[in-house]
């Protein structure tokens, strides 16, 4: 099964701060709605610009995507 990678973009001078305060809600998510999903982060792309992500299975991406509404997605390769 492929894996999707939703994506939260934070531009800014700020942008790490808040994608990882971000973080903290998505993993809020998954316990709330008791999800199956293991592989969550933030990465640091710039000074300017870091994202908050999870890792989700293909056939489970529509319902989370539009609880979540990310900024944008990926194919997940490990």
């Amino acid at each position: 099964m492929r894996k999707l990678k939703l994506i939260w973009d934070f531009r800014g001078p700020n942008g790490q701060r808040t994608a990882e305060h971000h973080l903290i809600h998505l993993k809020e998510y998954i316990s709330i709605e008791k999800l199956d999903i293991t592989i969550t982060g933030v990465e640091i792309l710039s000074e300017m610009h870091a994202i908050a992500f999870l890792v989700v299975d293909e056939a489970d991406m529509k319902p989370i995507r539009d609880a979540l509404k990310p900024h944008r997605g990926q194919v997940y390769t490990a």
